[in-house]
């Protein structure tokens, strides 16, 4: 039976990533099989806990999901031996208003499936504090239980032994203590940690993780600490219709940005998915049904892509008479022009009349529910999708028919309508579950 623990923090930035790898990988190397989740809407965490562990991860997320995909989801860890679920931001941290069965929260996941939580505590600037923010995260809320604490980036013995005083006064748990240690920071941009698939040393930089905890961190002790689970039958699926049959799929550094379970579920339903490269010049291919681009960092590669030839005038002929939808970073290739953060203006597939611009940065951060008020690929008029949104780009114009009414998760209507033209959509947010 497997043992199921949740690594959280009280805020972003503490280290949640680099312990979930780390114990991973480490346990792992003992011979375990090790299973990872991703509570919330991060795309990029879950190809980082694949490469520590060799098994596919995917979110959970309790805005977007029922308790039934969620349940399907994780039954994946049934034949492991310890399975993490790697929190976002703080452990209670979610929007305002309550989506399908809760807020988005971490504390969510762990109170669903009953897993102890596994704080990460950075106390840089303070000592006894520490243990007081600990004791009020785990008095906070009497469905989540707290296994214990791992210190980070302590500064001196002595240091430690402040806090740790502090917590076992509290009775609290101490699993260890982590110097600073810059040979384990994974590098990051605008839109999070770098990509898994972009750091050719990510192997040897978890591994290397992984001996440094392994060092610092009673890794029997927080074994121990972990709940037995047995996963529950799941009432239904994955709640997600694939766009098609074919699909061809652009996928590179450009455009990665897709939830691993969305990909499962079109599999599952019967779907193919062929790959492409716009980087490499790759046109779509001519066999699928439906093209789909997915987000990533065009903005970082805009010359590259307005230069290509081959996978602009390829794409704009499978339009011609195929479905082609576009998300996020995908929806402003389609469009008209991309500006990027030096001021560059970029042609881009010109698909949609929609143009961004990067050279002022505007933050666009949430969770999404959208009623479509036209049909996009695989989902019909009036159908209710939820999403997140994520870029740091300015609309310049968005001209088209828009495709939906889009709400943030206070109700609060936004102006991020997305956009159909001819055989072209395109949403700001990435679809995560669709409302049934």
């Amino acid at each position: 039976m497997p043992a199921g623990l949740v690594i959280s923090a009280p805020a972003s930035g503490v280290g949640k990533t680099t312990l979930t790898l780390a114990l991973a990988r480490a346990w792992r190397n003992r011979g375990l099989n090790v299973q990872c989740f991703k509570s919330g809407p991060d795309y990029i965490d879950p190809a980082f806990h694949a490469a520590a562990t060799g098994r596919a991860s995917v979110n959970v997320d309790s805005w977007a999901m029922d308790r039934g995909t969620i349940a399907h989801l994780v039954s994946r860890g049934t034949d492991a031996d310890v399975v993490l679920a790697e929190g976002s931001m703080g452990l209670f941290d979610g929007v305002a208003a309550r989506g399908v069965c809760g807020t988005g929260a971490t504390a969510d996941i762990a109170e669903m499936l009953g897993w102890p939580v596994v704080l990460v505590i950075d106390p840089s600037g303070q000592a006894q504090t520490a243990a007081a923010i600990a004791a009020g995260l785990r008095d906070y809320r009497a469905g989540v239980r707290l296994a214990g604490v791992v210190l980070n980036r302590v500064a001196s013995q002595r240091h430690e032994d402040l806090v740790r005083r502090a917590l076992n006064d509290a009775g609290i748990a101490v699993f260890g203590a982590l110097p600073r240690h810059a040979e384990i920071s994974l590098p990051k941009r605008h839109l999070g940690l770098v990509q898994a698939e972009e750091q050719a040393e990510i192997g040897k930089l978890i591994d290397e993780a992984a001996r440094f905890v392994a060092e610092h961190v009673d890794l029997d002790a927080v074994l121990r600490s972990a709940a037995s689970w047995s996963p529950q039958p799941a009432a239904n699926g994955l709640n997600v219709t694939p766009p098609g049959q074919r699909i061809a799929l652009a996928r590179d550094a450009a455009f990665s940005f897709v939830y691993p379970h969305m990909l499962e579920a079109w599999r599952a339903a019967g779907a193919e998915i062929s790959t492409f490269s716009p980087l490499a010049d790759e046109a779509p291919d001519a066999s699928a049904d439906v093209c789909w681009l997915p987000g990533g960092y065009p903005e970082l590669h805009a010359g590259t892509i307005a230069a290509n030839a081959h996978f602009r005038s390829g794409l704009r002929a499978f339009a011609d008479t195929r479905p082609v939808h576009g998300e996020c970073g995908g929806y402003m290739v389609l469009g008209t022009a991309l500006t990027d953060a030096d001021g560059i203006r970029h042609e881009m597939t010109g698909l949609l009349g929609l143009e961004t611009s990067f050279a002022k940065r505007r933050m666009h951060l949430g969770y999404r529910l959208a009623a479509l008020a036209a049909p996009m690929p695989g989902h019909q008029v009036g159908a209710r999708l939820r999403g997140h949104e994520f870029h740091y780009s300015t609309i310049v114009a968005q001209p088209d028919t828009p495709l939906a009414v889009v709400h943030d998760a206070t109700g609060a209507v936004i102006a991020e309508t997305g956009s159909r033209r001819d055989h072209a959509t395109g949403t700001f947010f990435h679809l995560i579950a669709e409302d049934r």
